[in-house]
């Protein structure tokens, strides 16, 4: 299908159509990340659709990260990343179809898990890098920006040691959010105290996973939420 004389985009259905068509062509063809899929041309031809369709489609697969586009290269299967999943989440939060304490109730069933099978399936890498976020957290205490960055590095840390990379989507997929109420939970526990506690925490549940212990691991994970969902209810978010 050609684009109309003025010019406008291509019916929907066509490129609902092509879009299909292309991920089907990336499953049948078995392509890995990186993998090059035919040139724009090709695919028109192969599906019998106008440049323009499979433009648009490329374009939509290239929103929601499944090809990578680049100027003057044929488009490329792309690595999993969970920006589009992100997108979808805050979209949820900010037109009120989510709420901050569903998103807890879903990251608290996911990230107990995760801890239970970090301490299982760890490597010693990814052991010390978890280690070493939580120490990162206590010695950054002055400056909270820097405590949040590895806090969130510090959770999708444990999510890829627990060897599920849905898990790790999931984590990585709500980091938007949880930037957006990190400082809020930070700000409501009203002493110094509370916060070196809190950094402490992260401590003791990062050195549950380094012994390989997975019950201590999720128990502590269960009390970390318990301990933010505290402080947001505090702050009146939740």
């Amino acid at each position: 299908m050609q684009p109309s004389p003025d010019g406008s985009l291509p019916s929907g259905d066509f490129v609902t159509s092509a879009i299909a068509s292309i991920t089907r062509l990336i499953r049948d063809k078995d392509l890995k990340p990186g993998d090059r899929l035919p040139a724009e041309a090709a695919l028109s031809e192969q599906l019998q659709v106008s440049r323009t369709v499979i433009r648009e489609a490329l374009r939509s697969l290239a929103a929601l990260r499944l090809v990578d586009l680049g100027v003057g290269r044929r488009p490329t299967v792309a690595q999993l990343d969970d920006a589009s999943m992100a997108l979808m989440i805050e979209h949820g939060v900010i037109t009120d179809q989510i709420d901050i304490q569903q998103i807890y109730d879903v990251r608290r069933t996911i990230e107990v898990r995760t801890a239970t099978l970090a301490a299982l399936r760890r490597t010693e890498a990814e052991a010390l890098l978890i280690l070493g976020h939580a120490q990162a957290m206590e010695q950054a205490f002055g400056d909270p920006v820097e405590i949040m960055e590895h806090d969130l590095a510090f959770h999708v840390a444990i999510a890829r040691a627990s060897r599920n990379p849905v898990f790790a989507l999931i984590i990585g997929a709500f980091q938007g959010v949880t930037r957006q109420t990190w400082p809020i939970g930070w700000k409501s526990r009203t002493s110094d105290d509370e916060r070196r506690a809190m950094n402490a925490l992260h401590v003791e549940l990062a050195q549950a996973i380094v012994d390989g212990d997975p019950q201590g691991s999720a128990a502590l994970m269960n009390r970390h939420f318990d301990q933010s969902i505290k402080a947001l209810l505090t702050a009146g978010l939740i």
